[in-house]
This record gives structure tokens, sequence and C-alpha cells, in this order.
């Protein structure tokens, strides 16, 4: 409608230039219909596009996380997860123990904090690096890859209650099962305006997330590194720049990471 209609509509009512047929009093005022015609788009921009963007933004991730609920929900009645398969095997282990009551919510409280904070660190990584000349479109394609594939399986290893440490470990150690996950998301949406690849994203986010989370990774995640069907890969460490960032910021504030005991121990 705007770009068919109302946009038309107005440069036809509020002319930058004069035709042939139009006086020449009426053309003195072509300097003011073009700051009144740029006014009236900022006004659109603000009072429609903005609050719809706004608007299909917050519901589709309240829809995404539905979405992947009812996913996961639908799993498990056709066939017990593997996590809870490998939890039931083993049995009450200290660190479920540890991660149950008052406990287990704060450590899941700071592991979403800490989450966000990667995730923002990370995305702001991506749009710097696609700066970059001549192959910062590559880097960007390909940063684009592994943060879609972890958004989609993200949710379901928060249903799963995998921990934020095992996920990260997991994740950079098959990068490249992650990164061609990711790629054809970002390969729809890569060379569109991007109005155009916000709602084709929209539309196709939700059927990755779905591919994650019918798939069954968490055994793998929670059986010992060793037997990963990846191993033979190097882990890559694609979050450092965001985790430093992160651990920095969080330092500032004086909160604790669930990666805190990590570092200090590696350091």
């Amino acid at each position: 409608m705007f770009k068919w209609f109302i946009d038309p509509a107005l440069w036809w009512i509020l002319p930058d230039q004069c035709s042939p047929v139009t006086s020449q009093e009426f053309c003195s005022y072509g300097g003011f219909y073009a700051f009144l015609r740029g006014g009236l788009l900022q006004l659109f921009y603000v009072f429609w596009f903005y609050p719809l963007y706004m608007l299909s933004f917050i519901l589709s991730n309240i829809w995404y996380n539905d979405i992947a609920k009812l996913g996961f929900e639908a799993m498990e009645k056709s066939d017990l997860s593997s996590a809870e398969a490998l939890r039931q095997g083993e049995g009450p282990t200290s660190q479920n123990l540890a991660n149950s009551g008052l406990g287990g919510v704060m450590i899941g409280i700071g592991e979403q904090v800490y989450s966000m904070l990667l995730l923002t660190f990370f995305f702001l990584e991506v749009y710097v690096v696609g700066i970059i000349p001549y192959i910062g479109k590559i880097l960007n394609f390909l940063l684009l890859s592994w943060m879609y594939a972890y958004y989609c399986y993200e949710y379901k290893w928060n249903f799963s209650g995998i921990p934020l440490e095992k996920r990260l470990d997991f994740f950079e150690s098959n990068w490249a099962f992650f990164a061609g996950f990711g790629s054809p998301c970002v390969l729809a949406i890569f060379f569109l305006s991007p109005l155009v690849s916000g709602a084709l994203m929209a539309i196709l986010f939700p059927l990755f997330v779905l591919t994650a989370t019918g798939s069954g990774p968490e055994k793998s995640i929670l059986a010992p590194r060793r037997t990963w069907k990846c191993a033979g890969l190097w882990r890559l460490p694609i979050f450092y720049a965001a985790d430093t960032l992160s651990m920095l910021a969080l330092s500032i504030f004086r909160l604790d990471s669930p990666h805190q005991m990590q570092h200090e121990k590696t350091g």
C-alpha cells in the first residue's frame, strides 16, 4: 500500500518539479512541498511502520516459543525425548539435585541473563563484521548462519534443561553442522530488502524451529564429549569475543555468570 499507492500519491500531490501545464506561482512552492512530503513520510514511519514492526516482532517471538513448546510436547507424546531417557537411565545425579529448588531457579535466571548478553554482543559482532571490506559479507553470512541455528536450537535446549555451558561447548564443537543448518534460512533473506527479508524470515524461522525441536541432539550433549560424532572436528571459539564482552559487562555490574568459575579455573 505504501509503495504502490501512498508514496506515488504524495509525489503527485506534492511534486518536486513542475509540469508544463503548472503555473510558475505554483512551482515556487516546490521546496516547501518536498519538505512537507518528507515530513508526512516520517509520520507514516512513526505511526504506521514502526508500531506494526514492533507489534509483529513481539507477537512473532511469543508465537515462536509457543510453536516450539507445542512441537516439543508432540515429540514427547510420540516418543520420550533422548535427554529425559538418559536422565531416567542414570537416575538422580548431584547435578540434577543441585539444579532443583531455589538454587536451580537462581542458576536458571543467571544463565538466561548471561545468554541474553552473549547473544546481544554476538549480534553486534555480526553487524561490525559485515562492514569489513571484501570478506565482510562472507563472514557476515557465516556468523548469521550460526546465530540463527543457535536461536532455533535454543528453544529445544531450554525445554530440555540443557545447561548453557554444555550448549556452547556442543555448538562450538559441531560448528560445521550448525553453519549448514542455519545457512538456508540466511540464504533466503541475504539478498533481499530488509522489509521483504523480515517478512520471509518470519515465515521460515518457525519451520526451522520445528526442525530443531524434532531433532534429538540432547543425548549427544549430555554424553561424554569423546563420544560425539563430530568430535574429530576441532572446537571453534565462535562465541569467544561475545563471551569476553559479556564477562566484562557482568564484571562492571558485579554480577556472577555461569562461566565465572570456569574462567577462574582456566585462568
